[in-house]
C-alpha cells in the first residue's frame, strides 16, 4: 500500500514539500529514490537533512507496504525494534504481538492488533521484495 510522503510518521513539513517538488510524492517514489545507501545520501544532501533521518522515513515508507500496518502501527513496530520489512520478516509472531500490545497500550492506542494480524504482517513481509539497503 502506498502512502503520500507527507503522511509518513515523523516527516517534517519542509522535507515533505521538498520531496514533492522533486516529484517524490508517494512512499513508492521515496523507496525508489532512497532505498540504496548512495542514493539516500545524495538525496539527503539535496534535501538538507541527515541521512539517518531520511533512512528512518524510508524504513517507515517500507513498512507502509504491509497491508494493515499504516502510520500508527509503523510507529509501534519501530518502537518495538522493527524498522523495516526485512526485519519484520524475521520476527516470531507471538513475541512481536506481546511487544506491540504493550507499546500500543502505553501509547494509548485504542485498537490493539490481534495476534492473527501480526502473523499476517510477518507473512506479508516474507513475500515482499527488499526495497531498503543499509
Amino acid at each position: 500500500m502506498r502512502v503520500r510522503v507527507n503522511e509518513i510518521q515523523g516527516i517534517q513539513s519542509q522535507t515533505a514539500a521538498k520531496l514533492k517538488s522533486m516529484g517524490i510524492v508517494h512512499s513508492d517514489h521515496l523507496l525508489a529514490a532512497a532505498g540504496q545507501p548512495k542514493e539516500r545520501q545524495m538525496l539527503a544532501t539535496k534535501l538538507g537533512v541527515d541521512a539517518r533521518y531520511l533512512l528512518e522515513l524510508t524504513n517507515r515508507a517500507d513498512l507502509s507496504r504491509i497491508k494493515g500496518v499504516g502510520k500508527v502501527y509503523a510507529d509501534v513496530l519501530e518502537t518495538a525494534g522493527v524498522d523495516s520489512v526485512i526485519e519484520l520478516a524475521t520476527r516470531r509472531a507471538e513475541n512481536l504481538y506481546i511487544k506491540v500490545a504493550e507499546i500500543a497500550v502505553h501509547q494509548g492506542i485504542r485498537r490493539i492488533p490481534k495476534i492473527d494480524e501480526v502473523r499476517d504482517w510477518i507473512e506479508q513481509a516474507k513475500q515482499l521484495d527488499r526495497k531498503v539497503y543499509h
